[in-house]
Parts: structure tokens; C-alpha cells; sequence
């Protein structure tokens, strides 16, 4: 008598996106407390006169960041930072932080006193506070977890299935540093595991090296929001690169998108970069990731509020859903935008 074989999906047939989206198909609210579930850069939760938004992430050594070149100081500074980011995504501020770590023997009290130093660095930066966590010992590498709480008001929590045909899409700061920043990263380190006698030449490119490795959340950008009295209609912060985030927006929204390749903002440095490494930085600027930078959207009568606000580009518009997600080129064309953000389940591991 044969035994029925077990059904066994790979979790790469999913992609990351899809295999959240599986998992909490059933994650219905039991509390009327709970406004926003899963599906945001953040949880809203009722607290009266204001929300409460919570997010949480994890890193994992040898998918998230690299021991080889990553300093302690700054991977414990960057950890909270990309949960930060969450929150003021959602035009809320944070308040408080927990740190969950998971440790391997390889790892020393003074190792970790360096770590810390740099999520107390970011909690004086931000002025947030460390509330708990937990210690746990790991049988291979460093696990962080971190859990960011924040605070907003109801009426100026953004989410990412609000945005409507006709609102501007803007971007904050610039795209494609910290992916090329990584690519440099990774390059001396290949040198290096070749040749150990040879010093790493980082060609002294300092933005994008802090860009990658110390990135900073936009807290300046929902402070200026507040007071230029601007709520975006749609907001999610860039983490898995332009092009997945806007696919997120529009699959959310029940919309489209057009993003004019003129209105994506690269800095110089990073342009130049990509051009060394043979690589299109317009390329780099959608589908490279970890810029921490805001996207969000607007109604059309609030473009004189952003219109002269520094560090903010508009690249783009809200469409009908059937059109689609397109990029519109400096040369005219237009094609299809692809969602190619961060792949983190790599097959080969």
C-alpha cells in the first residue's frame, strides 16, 4: 500500500512578497482595537486620541549584512534605523524600541558592548528608548530582531492602499547609493578572500559607503510633512528598491503607475559608480534597495506644498489600473516597470 506523497512547495516559487501574502491570508482582526493588520510597513492599533504603530524586523547574518565588512557600531545603528524607517512610513513618529539578539559562542561581551553602542547611538539620534528584548544563543551567526513602537494621529496615518488616479508620485532624497555601495563592499571583499596581502581600496567613496553600511531613516521629512501641513495619500519607504515599492502601492490601491525615468533621483557619486561597474544607474536607482528613502503621493492640489520643499522630487502619476506600471524614459519609450526588488530566499543556501 503506497502512502500518499506529501505535498512540498519551495518557498522560491512564492518570492518573499508572496509567501508573506500566504501565510497571513487567514490573519483576520479579533479586535476592534486592531484598524490596520498585515499588509503595511506597520500595524495600527487604537489608543484613543492617537494610534499606536507597530513594526518589527529581522536580520540575519549572511543574508542582511555582512560581518566581513559590516562594523558592529554601525549594524547596530543601522538595525533600528530600518525600523524606524516603518514608522515614520506610516507619518507617525517612534517612541520605543525592543532589541531581540540570538548569539553564536564566536561572540564576545566586548563584541556585543560594540553592537549596542551603536542602537544607543541611534536611539539618542531618533529619540527613542530601549524598553526589553531578549538574549537567546544561535548555533551559527548573529539573528537581530528589533521591534520599533510609534505614535501618530488618526487622521494623518498613511497607508499604502490609499492612493488615487491623478495623485503625483514623490520621492524623497536619492536612489541606487547603497546598492552600489554593497557592490564595492563586495568587490574588496572578493579581492581580499583571493589575496589577504592586499588592502582594500574603497576609492574613498565615502556617501555610499555610509549610504550601505550607516543609512539614515527621513524623521526630517514627516517633521517637515507637520509643518508644511501635508498629509500624503499613500506612503511606504523604499527598502526593497523604487520599483517594488511602487507595485506595492498600486497592487494595494487597485491602481497603476507611470514613472517618468527623468523624475528618479540619483546622486552623482552613485551614477558614476554604476558606470564603473558597468551598470545602468537608472537600473540601480529602481531595483537596488536599502536607500531607506520615502515614497509617497500627493493630490494634485497640494503640489505648491512640495514644490519647493528641498530633498523631494516628483517622478511620476497614479493611473487607471488598467494601464499597468510603466516607466517612461528620458528617450520617449515606455515600458513595463519591473518589480525587482531584494530576492532574500536564495535557492543555492
Amino acid at each position: 500500500m503506497s502512502e500518499e506523497k506529501t505535498k512540498r512547495t519551495d518557498v522560491n516559487s512564492l518570492g518573499e512578497f508572496g509567501l508573506i501574502d500566504h501565510l497571513t491570508r487567514m490573519a483576520v482582526p479579533n479586535n476592534p482595537s486592531t484598524i490596520k493588520g498585515v499588509g503595511d510597513d506597520a500595524a495600527v492599533i487604537d489608543n484613543g486620541d492617537k494610534v499606536t504603530v507597530v513594526s518589527t524586523d529581522l536580520l540575519v547574518e549572511g543574508i542582511h549584512f555582512d560581518m566581513m565588512y559590516t562594523p558592529l557600531k554601525h549594524l547596530g545603528y543601522k538595525a533600528i534605523v530600518v525600523n524606524l524607517s516603518d514608522i515614520y512610513a506610516m507619518n507617525a513618529v517612534p517612541k520605543q524600541i525592543t532589541v531581540s539578539i540570538a548569539i553564536s559562542n564566536r561572540f564576545s561581551v566586548e563584541a556585543l558592548e560594540e553592537l549596542y553602542e551603536g542602537i544607543y547611538t541611534a536611539c539618542k539620534q531618533y529619540k527613542v528608548d530601549l524598553v526589553g528584548g531578549d538574549t537567546t544563543s544561535s548555533l551559527k551567526g548573529l539573528f537581530i530582531s528589533v521591534t520599533a513602537i510609534g505614535e501618530g494621529e488618526k487622521e494623518k496615518i498613511t497607508y499604502r492602499n490609499t492612493a488615487k488616479i491623478g495623485d503625483l508620485i514623490c520621492i524623497t532624497g536619492n536612489l541606487g547609493a547603497a546598492y552600489l555601495g554593497l557592490q564595492l563592499l563586495e568587490r574588496e571583499k572578493q579581492i581580499y578572500l583571493e589575496n589577504p596581502n592586499i588592502q582594500p581600496d574603497l576609492e574613498d567613496q565615502q556617501y555610499l559607503m555610509e549610504r550601505q553600511l550607516k543609512p539614515e531613516a527621513r524623521k526630517d521629512m514627516i517633521e517637515m510633512f507637520a509643518k508644511n501641513q501635508l498629509v500624503p495619500t499613500s506612503m511606504i519607504d523604499i527598502s526593497d528598491g523604487l520599483s517594488s515599492e511602487i507595485y506595492h502601492i498600486c497592487k494595494q490601491s487597485g491602481v497603476g503607475a507611470v514613472i517618468e525615468e527623468s523624475g528618479v533621483p540619483i546622486h552623482p557619486d552613485a551614477q558614476m559608480m554604476a558606470l564603473q561597474f558597468q551598470l545602468d544607474p537608472v537600473t540601480c536607482a529602481l531595483s537596488g534597495g536599502e536607500d531607506y528613502e520615502l515614497l509617497f503621493t500627493i493630490d494634485p492640489n497640494d503640489v505648491e506644498k512640495v514644490k519647493y520643499l528641498p530633498d523631494i522630487y516628483i517622478a511620476g502619476e497614479i493611473v487607471d489600473k488598467k494601464e499597468g506600471v510603466k516607466l517612461h524614459t528620458k528617450g520617449g519609450n515606455i515600458h513595463d516597470l519591473p518589480a525587482q526588488g531584494w530576492v532574500h530566499f536564495d535557492p543555492n543556501k
